[in-house]
Order: C-alpha cells, then structure tokens, then sequence
C-alpha cells in the first residue's frame, strides 16, 4: 500500500506541474522575442524592417535594440506557420521559422520549439526527478533496515544512481535551453549514461580481464573463469556500438541517416538509444550489486547470537579445508571471540556441507576437524553434513538449530562475494541471518561480485525485463515526438 502511496503521490505532482507548465506558457506563450546578434553595429531601429510570410498568423508589436541585440516582439494572431525575414536598409539579415499552436502559443525554429516561459518544462522534469529520487532513499533506507540482504535494494540503488545522473544532466541542460525539443533530445541522451563513463568502463574491462588471466593461471578455464573477461568485452564494445554504427551508415548508400523527413534517422535513433538504455541499465545494476555486495561483506551482525552457521565449500583431497574455506571457519571464530569479548556470550558452531562423489569425508567433518585444532570445544560443534548448496545449508542447518536450540538467533559465515546472496536465500526461507564475510584473494574476489551479479540478474529476471520495457515504450514515444517535430 505504501508503495502505491508513493507512486500515487509521483502521479499527482507530475499532472500539477503539467498543469501549472501548461498555465505559464499559456499566459506568456502568446508572444515571443526573436533576438538577433547585432553583428553590423545598427544604431537606428527604424531602419530594420521585418517582412511576416503571412500577417494572418503573426504580427510584430514591438522592435528593439538592447545591450548590441536586436529584439524582434511578435504577436500571435491565428494557428499556422510563417517565416520572418528581418533586413536593414534592404539588405536580409535573417530569416527565422514562428510556428503559432491552439491557444496561440508561439514556437521558435521548430514545431515544439522555444516559446515563453518554457523553462518550467524542464524545471518541473528537474522537480519530479528530485522527488522520485527522495522517494527512492526513503525507500532503500527503509528496505535495508528491514533486510540488507533483499535484491530489491540493488534495484533501489541502481535507480539512485541513474536518477541522480539525470538531475545533474538535466540541471546543466538549463544554461542552454532551447524548448521542448530539447527536453526531448535530453530525456533521450540521459541514458547515454554509459559513454560518459567508458573511460572508466575500459579501465576496469581492463584490470577485470587481468584477474580474470590470473584466476585462469591459479584455477584452470572454465565459463565462471572467465565471466569477467565476457562482461567486461561486452560493456566495452556496445557502449562504443552506436558510434561504430554511425561510422559505418553515414556514407551508406542503401539508408541514408541524415535526413530528418526520412524514418531512416529515427529508426538509427531508436536503435542507438535502445543499446544505451540496456548498457546503461546494465551498470547501474552492476554498480548496485557491487555496493550491495560490499556493504554485506563488511557488515558485522549483532552479538547476540547463539549459533553460526558456516557455508562448505570443496574441500581438498586428503580432506583438510581448502585456503577458501578455511577463511570461512576462521571467520566464525573470529565473530565468536568478538562476540564473547562484547557480550560474554558463547557461540555454537554449526558446519555444513555434505560429501561429494570426489570427497572423502564430508565438507562439515572437514571443518568440525578443523575447528577442533583450533581449540574449539566438541560440544560446541553441531555438524550438518547433507546439504548439496547454499540453499541446503542454510534450511537444513537452521532445521538442525531449531531441533537442539529454541528460538535461537543465527549468523552465517561466508566469503565476503557470496553473504548477500547467502543472506538473500535465507530470506526466501523467511529466515533473517545476519552474515559476515571472509577475505578472499582479489583475483577471485573479482570475477565472484560479477557471478553474483549474473545471478542478481537472473532471480530478479522479470522485474528487470519489465522496467528494460517500460523505458523502451517511453524511448519510443520521445521518437515519435521527435518524428512529429521535425515533420510537421
């Protein structure tokens, strides 16, 4: 219901500033200024004369020169087009295109053209884009108090991210505003998001492939080795697409992109606009699943706990914990004396994991073994030694919990890449565990963010195919408006 509020409450502001948009053109639309450089030093202003195509449309009320400007004031008489020719002593100066809408609106240059007062078009965009992003915090804030470990919060920060780009675009757009066309050309150039960061992109491509060649070194090529390396190919390549593109249509013979009557240009448009949308989306939520990601890893749970369960990973040969998950049970040591420095409270530890088919004890042993080498106490162990995944884990450890503790809070321990994925499967079992996350080598630590960031793609699928649409019905429509501008 909140969330409906809130959309309700976008709504409402967005018809009152189209509202009051409409109300202050309409009150100062119905004349305009044209303002021409005085490049010929003219000093009498009655020696310019302005020549109106057809009086029946517009009139001029008023000409002035001011601070080395000549002002032309025109009046709107009736719906049309015409052409004002301004000359002085004979001689053409200009010649300027006035487009006279209902309600005797003037434009400029161009069918949604400057008129007066237009400025509030994109300071009530800049208004709402303000609002949606205050909403969206509230919205994050609320949501990561509730559980850090939704993908919904990535998706909050993703759209924080785009949003607070587009303000800022929108904000250095004013100096230089030119009327609804622009506001059409800007709203489509927002999600160009990623061509101003491709500098940036290139660099980390670059150093994501490099830990992507040791990763491949150390552990052998396989598809999740080298994920980074397809990732980072793919941001680099289509964010420099639509310029490769144009390169290569703007001597075309078989389309011609270049004249604005042709469906040629708008389908370029369209298509260019399309790929910056998905690449742009694409970082965004990339750049979400990353600070999500971190924010998780570095979190320290509440110490209360009464059990920690540790998340198995492959074990060696010989059945010692590989260096990976040896920094998981050594991590839940860690919190374990943390937590009985702050509170005075003890901790059970419960290992999981069950024996694969190349494995000659069970990943919990392995680590029950371990644990015990380090001077942990046997009765402190629980061991849970079937689970095959994540989500095994976590529901048959917390089964294993629940039978021996009563209403017990519980952590997990993990590799730092891996605790909001963890913590976020344990959600779906309406179980909220607070994690903690265990160093892992930076090589890996790498290519591991872009998996889960894969997967974040993959759970929240729909989602992200739902909203990749809304912005392309909305592309669509800036194309048309765009269509209609220069065609009418």
């Amino acid at each position: 219901m909140k969330k409906l509020n809130k959309k309700v409450k976008v709504l409402l502001l967005t018809i009152t500033l189209i509202i009051i948009s409409f109300l202050v053109i309409l009150i100062n639309g119905k004349t305009y200024t044209l303002k021409i450089n005085n490049l010929n030093d003219i000093s009498n202003i009655e020696k310019i004369n302005i020549k109106i195509e057809d009086n029946d449309i517009v009139k001029c009320i008023e000409k002035k020169i001011e601070n080395n400007v000549i002002k032309i004031k025109l009046e709107s008489i009736s719906k049309g087009k015409t052409f004002v020719e301004i000359s002085h002593d004979e001689k053409f100066l200009t010649t300027r295109s006035i487009y006279v809408h209902n309600f005797g609106i003037i434009t400029y240059n161009a069918y949604l053209g400057k008129c007066n007062g237009d400025l509030i078009i994109p300071i009530s965009i800049i208004i709402v884009l303000i609002y949606i992003l205050y909403l969206l915090i509230i919205l994050y804030k609320q949501s990561q108090k509730e559980n850090i470990y939704q993908y919904k919060n990535i998706a909050y920060l993703g759209m924080i991210i785009f949003i607070i780009f587009d303000i800022i675009y929108q904000l250095l757009a004013l100096n230089n505003y030119s009327g609804l066309s622009q506001t059409i050309d800007g709203l489509l150039n927002a999600f160009s998001f990623a061509i101003y960061f491709f500098p940036i992109i290139f660099l980390a491509s670059i150093l994501v492939i490099i830990s992507n060649i040791s990763l491949i070194r150390k552990e052998g090529i396989n598809i999740n080795n080298i994920l980074g390396i397809i990732l980072g190919i793919f941001l680099c390549f289509t964010t420099i697409l639509p310029e490769i593109m144009n390169n290569l249509l703007y001597s075309a013979t078989w389309i011609d992109i270049h004249n604005q009557n042709g469906i040629e240009l708008y389908l370029y448009n369209f298509t260019e606009t399309v790929i910056f949308i998905s690449v742009t989306y694409i970082e965004c939520i990339l750049a979400g699943t990353i600070i999500m990601g971190l924010k998780s890893a570095k979190r320290i749970p509440k110490f209360d706990k009464d059990c920690i369960i540790i998340l198995g990973c492959q074990i060696k040969k010989d059945g010692t914990l590989t260096n990976l998950l040896k920094g998981r049970v050594n991590r839940a040591i860690e919190f374990s004396k943390m937590q009985k420095v702050e509170t005075g409270k003890d901790i059970i530890f419960v290992p999981s994991g069950g024996k694969g088919s190349d494995e000659i004890i069970s990943e919990a042993q392995a680590m029950k073994n371990y644990l015990i080498e380090q001077g942990i106490k046997e009765e402190n162990i629980l061991i849970e030694d079937k689970s095959k995944n994540t989500f095994e884990n976590i529901k048959f450890s917390s089964n294993i919990i629940k039978e021996n503790i009563k209403d017990a809070k519980i952590a997990f321990s993990t590799t730092n890449y891996h605790v909001f994925r963890a913590g976020n499967i344990a959600t779906s079992q309406n179980l909220y565990i607070e994690g903690i996350g265990a160093k892992t080598k930076s090589y890996f630590w790498i290519n591991a963010f872009i998996r889960e960031f894969i997967a974040t793609i993959f759970y929240e699928k729909k989602k992200h195919i739902a909203v990749m649409c809304s912005i392309v019905v909305f592309d669509i429509l800036m194309i048309i408006l765009k269509y209609l501008n220069n065609n009418i």
